[in-house]
């Protein structure tokens, strides 16, 4: 699908879409209780494949008008060759991978190649630790064995999902296990959003600095929750007032613990003038912030090496398409540089990469420029009506087939 945006404000008022990452910890949990409400869901292509894969294990799930009602999956007994569809989900695959690795049973995961290019060794290497099968190939990986209670290590600037997955099975185990986390600790937030969710629903975890104490054989709980709105999702629509517009944006928590509630910080910063940032702890809003900061100057970021196994290689992406408007930028293996320059009209399509924050990212910049962006679908994987939320607020587009 190719989107075409033309010159055009952005100006009124807009809610936000609930967490998507919030969602996938509360439908975990929920399923994994007997019987829990999960209300405010957003049915994006990642959300939709963590449920997918839920009721693949054996999670009773129904949609009513008082929201998701979930339970039943028992991890230690689900059917032989269970196969789970993730998609293109990330947190689908790591979240769900340590709960496949608890009935002893061959269990698939599949999705899209690219999905399958990113890192999957920390599972990888405990498995091969514990004596669990595991088989990965170009679009799925395949597991048979049972995880065991003990002491795990995790680098933290891997993937904190890896640090997730394992916070949501290890507690189900009959002996009590410690996670030691190594080295620096990136995107920790989004390890508190795990720990905040499996509290509401009855998963006790102490946390000391950087080592979790898990006590075994608890079970989850059942809860009533309701999923808060994404600040990460947020940053685009607030984005358009560094642009000129006056949008509005509803429905955050002011309490949010979503690591990427830092934007609100960034983007004042970058009205003052300030040209240094670290995105190590927010890497999902380097897309937003590198197409702000091209409007707004340039700027110089740091935390940037995960940005590769992403759904696309985001700033390699960003400094292709930026490049079409009229804006330099360097790579480099931690940082990237956003040079100061003029955003001139495109005078080719831009692509989105297949990737949902790039479109989102360039879909900015095109608010002032005008032009086209191919891929435009992306969107579908967290925030569906994205570009529905920003024609009423005034910005002018086409849409059609490539």
């Amino acid at each position: 699908m190719v989107v075409k945006i033309f010159k055009s404000l952005a100006n009124g008022k807009v809610a936000v879409p609930p967490s998507k990452s919030m969602a996938h910890r509360a439908l975990i949990c929920g399923a994994l209780s007997k019987q829990s409400r999960v209300l405010n869901l957003a049915q994006s292509e990642d959300i939709k494949a963590t449920l997918g894969c839920l009721k693949a294990l054996g999670a009773q799930a129904e949609n009513t008008q008082n929201g998701l009602v979930i339970g039943g999956l028992d991890p230690f007994n689900v059917k032989e060759n269970a196969s789970l569809y993730c998609c293109e989900s990330g947190s689908t695959l790591r979240f769900l991978l340590p709960l496949c690795m608890l009935s002893g049973k061959k269990i698939t995961l599949t999705g899209s190649s690219r999905l399958f290019e990113r890192p999957l060794s920390v599972y990888e290497e405990i498995c091969k630790e514990q004596g669990i099968d595991f088989y990965k190939n170009a679009d799925s990986v395949t597991v048979c064995g049972r995880l065991h209670s003990g002491e795990y290590s995790v680098a933290g600037d891997i993937s904190s999902q890896f640090i997730s997955g394992l916070l949501f099975a290890l507690p189900l185990l009959d002996g009590d296990s410690t996670l030691l986390v190594t080295g620096k600790f990136e995107s920790a937030s989004y390890v508190d959003l795990t720990l905040s969710a499996l509290n509401s629903f009855g998963i006790e975890i102490e946390r000391k600095d950087n080592v979790f104490y898990i006590k075994g054989s608890q079970s989850y709980k059942c809860a009533e929750y309701a999923v808060e709105g994404d600040m990460s999702n947020a940053a685009f629509l607030d984005g358009f007032n560094l642009l000129g517009g006056k949008v509005k944006v509803t429905g955050l928590s002011q309490n949010s613990l979503q690591g990427d509630r830092v934007y609100k910080d960034m983007y004042k910063a970058l009205l003052k003038g300030e040209k240094s940032f670290d995105l190590s702890d927010c890497p999902d809003l380097a897309p937003v912030m590198f197409a702000l900061s091209a409007f707004c100057g340039g700027a110089d970021f740091t935390g940037t090496a995960r940005l590769k196994i992403k759904e696309s290689d985001r700033a390699e992406a960003m400094r292709k398409e930026l490049l079409k408007i009229g804006i330099d930028s360097e790579i480099y293996e931690n940082s990237v540089k956003i040079k100061k320059g003029t955003l001139l009209s495109p005078t080719q399509r831009l692509c989105g990469h297949n990737d949902h924050r790039i479109v989102m990212a360039l879909s900015l910049l095109l608010s002032k420029t005008g032009g086209e962006i191919s891929g435009a679908e992306a969107v579908k994987k967290s925030f569906p009506d994205f570009f529905e939320k920003i024609k009423n607020l005034g910005i002018g587009m086409e849409m059609y087939d490539n």
